[in-house]
């Protein structure tokens, strides 16, 4: 007799049913259990509203999670930058696999660089966190661009720059990668320019936490090494006191130091990264204000500290007036 299917609960984008489909491969590897797809419809993908009005982060989450404490699903799968920094009862976020590229990129009409827009350009992003960096490169690289709020799929994002009604478009590199439509990408954004969402890129697996087996089963696709990273990213967040509608961006990565690692050297091979390095930026939406600073440690070896490394440079952010360019936080 064949084992029943896991239920993978799963948003019913074509993103979202994407990378839900890449991790229903792997899980179906590591138990030899097939599984099934449950498509669950959120509020924020029936919503038209801004982000930022209707609750930010959560809204695409609440509707999976209560499906997993319903018992409906086994467990689900989340874009980590889509979960609110604090974790429900009864839930356990049993792996976070390997990230995806975390950077952001532009798709702009006649296969235009960032750098390269016209004069006014009209660039299409939801997320506050883009508008403030993009804005402030512009002010301090003397280029003059509009940042216009969308919402929407990849379909309807890049369509407004097919029908000529944007220049350009920011999406995430890691989504378009899963979607496999890369190709679009006129540009990737360097972190430098632009740093990611707490979590961006990476997908988190979460289940019921009375469910022993199953967390270790799904513990086998973790990569610790991504976990401590946005372990910390998530910590930066949550000590900033800031839903994902805040212009908050966080990147932990390795040091410069690891690049030939980074580039498959054989020579780095033997060379253990020891250094992880968090950095935060925050700012107001026109850009004319950023607050942004990094911080470097040893590699975290716990879930402890990688907590403490986020509130650390959180602490250091708050002290150099971050608080005040969280924009409309719950009061």
């Amino acid at each position: 007799m064949t084992e029943k299917a896991l239920r993978l609960g799963t948003r019913r984008s074509k993103l979202a049913m994407a990378q839900s489909g890449q991790v229903a491969d792997a899980v179906s590897q590591v138990t030899g259990r097939p599984v099934e797809l449950v498509e669950i419809t959120t509020y924020g993908d029936v919503s038209r509203e801004q982000l930022a009005q209707i609750g930010g982060t959560g809204v695409f989450v609440a509707a999976l999670r209560e499906a997993l404490l319903r018992g409906e699903v086994d467990f689900a799968v989340h874009s980590l930058k889509d979960l609110p920094t604090a974790q429900p009862d009864g839930l356990v976020l049993a792996a976070v696999p390997e990230r995806e590229d975390p950077r952001d990129v532009i798709v702009a009409r006649d296969a235009l660089k960032f750098t390269d827009l016209p004069r006014g350009a009209r660039i299409g992003t939801g997320a506050p966190r883009r508008m403030a960096q993009l804005n402030a490169y512009a002010r301090t690289h003397g280029l003059d661009i509009e940042t216009v709020p969308i919402r929407g799929n990849v379909d309807t994002r890049i369509g407004y720059v097919r029908s000529g009604e944007l220049d350009a478009v920011v999406l995430a590199a890691a989504g378009l990668n899963r979607i496999g439509r890369i190709d679009e990408v006129t540009d990737f954004l360097s972190v430098d320019t632009v740093l990611p969402a707490p979590g961006q890129g990476a997908l988190a697996i979460e289940c019921p936490a009375h469910d022993a087996e199953l967390i270790a089963a799904l513990g086998e696709l973790d990569d610790p090494f991504t976990r401590a990273a946005v372990t910390a990213e998530r910590s930066l967040l949550a000590a900033l006191e800031a839903g994902c509608s805040a212009p908050v961006g966080a990147l932990a990565d390795l040091p410069p130091l690891s690049a030939p690692l980074e580039r498959g050297d054989p020579q780095a091979d033997g060379q253990f990264v020891k250094e992880m390095r968090l950095r935060g930026v925050v700012g107001t939406t026109d850009g004319s204000t950023l607050v942004q600073l990094s911080t470097t440690g040893p590699v975290p070896e716990t879930h402890e500290a990688a907590l403490a490394l986020g509130r650390e440079l959180a602490t250091e952010m708050l002290a150099q007036g971050a608080a005040g360019l969280m924009g409309e936080r719950e009061h």
